[in-house]
């Protein structure tokens, strides 16, 4: 059965990429088509793409949009086409990725794509962007792909309601989030909600741990390869992590990450580190910002943003290069921008968004994203590559079940020597 699945796959994988050439050789010329390769198939990310794509249909109406999406959890057979395409000499127009990392380790270095700081500096968007997003976009101090939104990573999700029977304030460091927990823990209450049958939902909280416990640069430094696992700041957001575990609801294992978000706003646990896509989640499903969910920065991280991105890049041999630098300009705008994010939930990765359109939370998190250190996402693709990443999520697996910090420092410093920059 499983060898059969596989071929099914193998066999529509390879379908799909002989229509999507069989359409490259059907275009008329070109200065007619844009094709815009993505896997935003369902709700607010197809219907934010889908209100960025008539802007540009305004802008140049004789232009001809091939929305080429393909359909699939995170990307992953999006990906798969893509790689191939990319690999056959058959390359979209242009493709959504994920900012930093992701696109940088796995076609950037390898030769795939033109830079695109020309774009920026000839709309004059380049002091548009803060600097530390222009860093993490940037390869040898070429820009590599225009970032169309923000999310944050390190956010704390918390229901106002058991705070507020308890008499407690939501806490701002890692040492007031123990002693709340405590508090929970003695009235029979998940003080952290945690869904991690997807184990990227652990990395996720992780990341938020480790850079309360080392600050924004050497939390940048760490994914450089710069800063071993054994330092003891970095040892002991891994001992956090562990305590953190005996806060957690017991069916974590089992739980969607989206699922634990609500726990939070059904009063069923305390607290979640999650994405600010959860916002959008609680706004869904009539759950009321300040009634049912509130937020603040993960503990210990006031100050920093953790952020991830989704951008467009310049192939090289795109079939419609002159097209493609038509929508990155788009994108790289403020019209763009602001037609894409407040449907799809994130916020512009411009500094200069029109606050009127976006709600009570990604107002503020315009204002964070602004004054904040910026640093990038590990579980999300920004900070590390795909391999590096993969391990990771391997050695959480683990981690979160066993938590042997002295095995983990082990595990994720041999994972730093074999991925990380060498600089």
């Amino acid at each position: 059965m499983r060898k059969r699945i596989m071929v099914g796959l193998l066999v529509a994988l390879v379908a799909t990429t002989m229509l999507f050439a069989q359409g490259a050789q059907e275009r008329k010329g070109p200065s007619k088509t844009l094709e815009i390769f993505s896997w935003w198939t369902a709700g607010g990310e197809a219907d934010g793409l889908q209100a960025m794509i008539n802007e540009f249909n305004r802008q140049y109406p004789d232009i001809e949009i091939i929305n080429a999406t393909v359909a699939g959890g995170a990307g992953t057979n999006a990906k798969a086409v893509l790689a191939t395409r990319m690999q056959g000499g058959n390359p979209p127009d242009t493709f959504q990725v994920h900012a930093g990392h992701e696109l940088i380790d796995t076609w950037v270095v390898s030769g795939f794509m033109e830079p695109v700081t020309f774009i920026l500096k000839d709309a004059g968007f380049m002091d548009k962007y803060p600097a530390d997003v222009i860093d993490i976009i940037s390869y040898n101090g070429e820009v590599y792909s225009i970032p169309v939104n923000i999310h944050r990573s390190n956010v704390m999700w918390y229901s106002p309601k058991l705070f507020a029977q308890f008499n407690l304030t939501p806490p701002k460091t890692i040492e007031d989030f123990f002693k709340v927990a405590e508090v929970f823990k003695a009235n029979g209450i998940p003080a952290l909600a945690l869904g991690d049958n997807e184990i990227w939902a652990a990395t996720h909280l992780l990341e938020s741990v480790i850079l309360a416990n080392v600050g924004p640069d050497k939390y940048r430094d760490l994914w450089q390869g710069k800063v071993k696992w054994n330092d003891p700041q970095v040892r002991k957001g891994l001992t956090d992590y562990t305590k953190m575990m005996g806060y957690i609801n017991r069916d974590h294992a089992a739980l969607a990450n989206m699922d634990a978000a609500g726990y939070v706003a059904e009063g069923k646990a305390a607290m979640n580190v999650m994405g600010d896509w959860a916002a959008g989640y609680y706004y869904s499903q009539g759950f009321k910002q300040g009634v049912d969910w509130d937020w603040a920065p993960a503990p210990g991280t006031t100050g920093s943003f953790i952020m991830l991105s989704d951008s467009f890049g310049l192939p090289k041999n795109a079939p419609n290069r002159d097209n493609v630098i038509k929508w990155l300009t788009l994108c790289a705008s403020q019209a763009g921008q602001d037609a894409f994010n407040p449907i799809k939930g994130s916020i512009p990765s411009r500094i200069d968004g029109d606050r009127s359109k976006y709600d009570k939370y990604l107002n503020a998190a315009m204002d964070d994203f602004a004054s904040n250190a910026i640093v990038a996402s590990v579980a999300h693709g920004a900070a590390v590559s795909e391999p590096w990443l993969t391990r990771v999520n391997d050695i959480m697996s683990v981690f979160t079940t066993d938590l042997n910090v002295d095995k983990a420092i082990a595990e994720f410093q041999a994972a730093a020597d074999r991925y990380a920059p060498k600089n």
